[in-house]
Order: structure tokens, then C-alpha cells, then sequence
């Protein structure tokens, strides 16, 4: 039970504190006075929530700090809960209870990380929250009597909002974001979801009777490929029988060219021999004519040397005369007869020794120049035969060396040359083009050539028999054979390729589908739940809603048969659009447009208080009725008053304190009410003053 409701700087309130007790408290006053800002401060120090727009909202202008305040009561028990707000918008709460007079903090503030709120320890005090406490015990402006006279749709929605039929379309619809988030899981891990099943066992299908298509198409071709097999097998023995032969013929070929390169090479080194020796034939027949006059070239050699030694005697011998004479000569051209008188002892003499005498002297010098000259001449002539003979002899020498180095000693080693030359130019004839295997020992020059030939003429006795182009005929259509083998290979490995892919794609998919109607099943036991149980309006809700409306009209008839009215029973139908409101007196189904004010009204009460009671009593126990006069005409009003005097004198069990906000305070006049308050709205803020 509330006890008291205390504001600071809240809304308009400055500074407000008001107390309740059992029974009916209103609240009078104009519009704007703030008699509804006792709701907010109420679910604001509760649950920290409020029917404005923002909680910076609640502060009161021009304040940089507001509090509620809300004392209550659940059985013995008592409790504060205080929420503040600054300038910032941020909230501070604390819920203590009183304990022998003394308050013991239960929670504060929000911090859920933690496990802390004082929100969850109030909503579990009390068996509410904030939205299950707006539908049980706040009846918002206008919405009394609208549950019988607006929309029939709306009032569907508003049971539906008690039972929490409402929450089931939350459901509705997070369970189809599960089963989506499920088939996305599904696709993810498969690449697939149970929508694709007949796509995907269409495929399947397609994938067997391909199968169904490739598998005699793959034994047919490995039959075919037996039977050619078969054949490639004749024909490669056919071949590989006269292989050999082929080889021969080829190694016939190579011999052949051997030979002839051989040939060939031997002739042109014969011919280069040949020349080689018969140049060797000219040089050492020369050499050995030129070697035969060694002995007289050396004899007439060693004459000569002896004359030009003799000469070079001769003439040195006249020259030291000549050098003689010369010096006399110069003395006999100082010395001549004076007066018959010697030049040296001036004696008187008829002539001058001839060692002195001028004549004599130049006839002596005349006489020995002329035999230097003819020695000279003789020596000349000696010494030009000694160049010839040295020349001779340096021949004789290199003739020799020549000899030598041919290993030519005599005429017969010249003869047995001379027998070489002439074998080599027999055996130098002209190179031939090619070789016929006809008579082959015509091409036999030496004894390895001879062996050459007769390893040839063995061959060609062992391949006489062999046909070169019916073999290379015979070895085409292996090839072919071959190649046919090759494509039935390769058809083969491309059959059993697809084959094998279908197979593999087969077997995969198939098992995909396993998977997938598994899937399937269970997003079909989800869809079941979903459409069953979540769904507003399928079996498990309307079953519900049928359960609940009977709940409610059942307690309502038992609220409305302790009004004063001729009405003892109410009914609620639940229609596929609406919900039907049936009231009865007697045996009779009354119209709700044949009710009289004060019936409609009580009517609306009644269910009103059905509802709070099938939302389980509140441990509060109360019930703020905002403005429920609005649009009702004098008569209603009234009837309103009654209604709840008489619900307090019937003591209704569900409900200990009634809250009613109003502007029309007459209508409260000589009437059962417990508690008046009037509300005015003055510059300082709102002014409460009990009536």
C-alpha cells in the first residue's frame, strides 16, 4: 500500500509531500496544476520510469538537482525508495526499509553489470514491473470507459497487453529470425536449406539418369577397347618379329656409310701420303746424287783453304816488305849526293847505297804491288771457289739430314721408296659416291675395310627376306591401332570422370538431403510452435485469451454483483477481429448501448478490475484512475462515485486504495471518499493543500 508520495523540484512541484491510506484519495484541480506528476514521480522513484518523454524532462526549471520519494508498505513491512536526477540527467537511487525505526539500505542504483539494481528488487517486492504495473493499477486518461465504448479492436488489444498476448508477436517474430538465423547456419555449413530440396532432389534425379546414361556407355567402351587391345597386341608382335631386321637394315645403312666414310678418309690419307712420299722420293733422290760427293766437296774444300791460307802468307809477307821499302823510301827522299859527297858521313862516294836509292826503292815497291795484286786476284779466285765448295758441302750436309731423317741410307732404301710411291698411286683412285651392296669387295682397299664389307654381306644375307616398306606399312597401323587405344582412353577416362563426378555429386547431394530433411523436420517443428503457440492467433493464444477473458469476466461479474445494479453477470467473447462484451440480468443479454451511465460505468469498472486482479494482485494494491470523468456527462460522473463508494463499503479484496485524478471536484461532494487533495498551479510551483 503507498503511505506516501514526497516531490522536490519535480515537474512543477517545488516541494510536495502527500500521504495515503486505505480507500479513495482524489486529486482535484485545474489542467496543468500537476495533479499527474504524482503518477510519474510514483513509477519514476519505483522503477526510474516515467510516462514523459525524457528523464531530463523531470527537473523542474531553473533547479540543478530533484528527487522522488515514495514510502510504502507490503504487509508488515515497510519501504523508501528515492530516485534523484541532476542537471546532467543522471540518476541516483536508494531503497531502504525501516527496521525499529531505523532505515537499512536493500539496493542502489542500476549497475547491472554487477548484479546490482534496485528496479529488480522493487519489481520483485512488489510482483511487477513498470509495464505490467501501467496495465493492473494506472488507468491512463480516457481509458475507463474506452474498453466499452472505442474500438472493439483496441479493447482486443489491451487484454491482449494483460495477458502479454503482445509479447507473443515478439516471439512471432524471434522465432522466425531463428529459424532464419538457422537456415543462414544451415547455408553456411551446406550451401543449402530446406527450400532447396526439390531443387536439389530434382538434380539428384537428373544426376541418376545421367548416371543411369554413362554406365553402358563405359562398358561398351572398355569392351571396345578389349577388342582393339587384342589387335594392338598382334600387330606390336608382328612388329616387334621383324624389329630386329629393321635394325639390321639400319645398321646396314650405318655400315655402309662407315665404310664409305672410311674409304673415303683412306684414300684422301693415301693421297696425302702419296704426295708426301713422292715429294720424300724427290728429295732423297736428289739428296742422295749430292751426298755421294762428300768426300771430294771436303777434299777440294780443304785445298782451297790451304791456297787462301798460303795467299794470306804470301800477301802478308810482301805487305811487311812493302812497309819496309816505304820507310826507306821516306829516309832516301831526305838523303841526296852533294857535290859527290855523302848526306850522312860527307864522304866523298860516286853513288848512294840502293837500300837509299829512290829508283831503286820505287822499282822494288812497283815490283812488290804488283805481286799483291796478283795474290790478291789468285786469293779472290780461291776464296770464291771456297764459297762454292762451303755451299757444296752445307748441301752435301742438308742432303744428309734429308737422308736421315727418310731414313735413306742407300739405292736400295731409295728403290723400296720408289716401290711405296708407286703401290700408293695404284691404290688412289677416285672416291666413290656411294656403295653398292652388288659387289661390295671392290671397295676393299685394306685388311678393316675387308672385315667391314663381309659384316655388311652377313647382314645383308640376314635381312634378304626383309621388306622395309611393308614393315613401315605394318608399323603406321600400330600407330594407328595406338591412337585408337589413346581415344578409347581417353573417352574411357572422360566417362568415368563424369561418372564419377556425377556419383560424387550424387552421393553428396543425396547425403545434403539427408541432412536437409532433418532440417526440415525441425524448421517445421519451429514453424509448428511458431504459427501453434506464438502466433496471436493460434491455438495456444486463443486458448489463452479464451482462458483469460473467462478469468476476467468471472472476477468482474463478482466485482459488478457488489455494485448496486441491476446487471449480475459480464461476459467477454473472443471474436477473430474483436472481443465481444455481453452484460446479463436475469435471463437477459443486455445491449451495451441500452445501459444507463452509472451501468456503463460500472461495467467498465468491473472489467477494469477484472483485469488488474488476472494481472495478479500487487502487493501495492492500488489504482490510479487519471481523468476517468473526461468525455462522461453529469449523470456518469456521478454514477463513477457511487460505483467506487460502494466498491470500498463491499471491501474488494484486490484493490486497498483508489487514486483518482480529476478537475471536477463537485462531483466528490457529500460523497464516501476518504482523502481530497487541490491542486493549483502558482509561479513558485504547484501548491497541494488537503480538502
Amino acid at each position: 500500500m503507498l503511505q506516501s508520495v514526497e516531490l522536490e523540484n519535480f515537474l512543477s512541484h517545488k516541494n510536495t509531500k502527500l500521504t495515503f491510506d486505505r480507500g479513495v484519495t482524489v486529486f482535484v484541480g485545474q489542467n496543468g496544476a500537476g495533479k499527474s506528476s504524482i503518477i510519474d514521480a510514483i513509477t519514476f522513484a519505483l522503477f526510474g520510469e516515467h510516462l514523459r518523454k525524457s528523464t531530463k524532462g523531470l527537473l523542474r526549471r531553473g533547479n540543478n538537482q530533484a528527487y522522488a520519494k515514495v514510502e510504502f508498505s507490503i504487509g508488515n513491512r515497510q519501504f523508501e525508495a528515492v530516485r534523484k536526477i541532476d542537471s546532467k540527467g543522471t540518476v541516483g537511487a536508494v531503497l531502504q526499509e525501516k527496521v525499529n525505526g531505523e532505515l537499512v539500505p536493500l539496493a542502489a542504483g542500476e549497475r547491472k553489470q554487477f548484479g546490482e539494481s534496485m528496479t529488480k528488487t522493487i519489481e520483485s517486492l512488489i510482483g511487477l514491473d513498470f509495464e505490467k504495473l501501467k496495465v493492473a493499477s494506472i488507468v491512463q486518461q480516457g481509458e475507463l470507459q474506452a474498453i466499452i465504448e472505442a474500438d472493439p479492436k483496441k479493447f482486443k488489444e489491451l487484454v491482449n497487453a494483460i495477458i502479454g498476448i503482445d509479447k507473443l508477436d515478439i516471439a512471432y517474430e524471434s522465432m522466425k529470425k531463428t529459424i532464419d538465423s538457422f537456415r543462414n547456419t544451415i547455408r553456411a555449413k551446406l550451401n543449402y536449406d530446406d527450400t532447396n530440396i526439390d531443387v536439389l532432389q530434382n538434380r539428384v534425379d537428373a544426376l541418376l539418369k545421367e548416371i543411369a546414361t554413362l554406365e553402358p556407355q563405359k562398358k561398351k567402351l572398355e569392351a571396345d577397347k578389349v577388342l582393339q587391345e587384342q589387335e594392338f597386341a598382334k600387330m606390336q608382335q608382328n612388329v616387334e618379329a621383324e624389329m630386329p631386321k629393321e635394325i639390321k637394315i639400319k645398321e646396314i645403312e650405318t655400315k655402309k656409310e662407315d665404310l664409305l666414310r672410311y674409304i673415303r678418309d683412306s684414300i684422301v690419307k693415301m693421297k696425302r701420303d702419296l704426295v708426301e712420299k713422292e715429294k720424300k722420293l724427290a728429295e732423297c733422290s736428289n739428296s742422295l746424287s749430292i751426298a755421294s760427293v762428300k768426300i771430294q766437296v771436303e777434299t777440294d774444300a780443304k785445298q782451297a783453304q790451304s791456297d787462301i791460307d798460303r795467299i794470306s802468307t804470301e800477301l802478308k809477307q810482301v805487305g811487311e816488305k812493302i812497309a819496309v821499302i816505304q820507310s826507306q823510301q821516306d829516309i832516301a827522299n831526305r838523303l841526296h849526293l852533294v857535290d859527290g859527297k855523302c848526306p850522312v858521313c860527307d864522304s866523298s862516294v860516286d853513288k848512294l847505297n840502293p837500300l837509299f836509292d829512290e829508283k831503286y826503292i820505287t822499282a822494288e815497291l812497283e815490283a812488290l804491288k804488283k805481286k799483291t795484286e796478283f795474290f790478291t786476284k789468285e786469293g779472290a779466285a780461291i776464296q770464291t771457289r771456297k764459297r762454292d765448295l762451303d755451299l757444296k758441302l752445307q748441301q752435301v750436309i742438308k742432303a744428309e739430314g734429308i737422308l736421315s731423317s727418310n731414313n735413306i741410307k742407300s739405292q736400295d732404301d731409295l728403290a723400296k721408296l720408289e716401290e711405296e710411291v708407286s703401290k700408293l698411286q695404284v691404290n688412289t683412285r677416285e672416291v666413290p659416291h656411294d656403295i653398292s651392296t652388288s659387289n661390295l669387295m671392290q671397295y676393299a682397299i685394306d685388311e678393316y675395310s675387308t672385315d667391314m664389307i663381309k659384316t655388311i654381306s652377313n647382314l645383308v644375307d640376314e635381312t634378304r627376306d626383309f621388306n622395309i616398306n611393308s614393315f613401315r606399312d605394318l608399323k603406321s597401323k600400330l600407330e594407328q591401332q595406338r591412337r585408337v587405344l589413346g581415344t578409347l582412353d581417353q573417352e574411357i577416362v572422360a566417362v568415368n570422370t563424369k561418372l564419377k563426378m556425377h556419383q560424387d555429386d550424387s552421393e553428396k547431394i543425396s547425403q545434403i538431403l539427408l541432412e536437409l530433411q532433418e532440417v526440415k523436420q525441425y524448421v517445421s517443428s519451429l514453424e509448428m510452435i511458431r504459427s501453434q503457440i506464438y502466433n496471436r492467433d493460434g491455438p495456444v493464444a486463443t486458448s489463452l485469451r479464451s482462458w483469460a477473458l473467462g478469468m476476467i469476466s468471472q472476477k468482474a461479474s463478482e466485482y459488478l454483483s457488489t455494485f448496486n445494479v441491476k446487471i449480475q453477470r459480464i461476459s467477454l467473447e473472443d471474436k477473430s477481429r474483436d472481443i465481444g462484451i455481453t452484460c446479463h440480468a436475469g435471463n437477459l443479454e443486455l445491449d451495451l448501448e441500452s445501459l444507463s451511465g452509472g451501468e456503463k460505468v460500472s461495467v467498465a469498472l468491473a472489467l477494469r478490475l477484472g483485469m488488474a486482479h488476472f494481472m495478479g494482485t500487487s502487493n501495492l494494491n492500488f489504482i490510479i484512475l487519471d481523468e476517468p470523468t473526461t468525455h462522461l456527462d453529469q449523470e456518469r460522473r456521478k454514477s463513477l462515485v457511487n460505483v467506487l463508494s460502494q466498491a470500498f463499503e463491499s471491501n474488494i479484496d484486490a484493490i486497498s486504495q483508489f487514486i483518482i485524478i480529476t478537475h471536477d471536484s463537485e462531483i466528490f461532494e457529500n460523497s464516501n471518499i476518504d482523502a481530497i487533495y487541490d491542486f493549483k498551479a502558482t509561479p513558485e510551483g504547484t501548491v497541494v493543500t488537503p480538502i
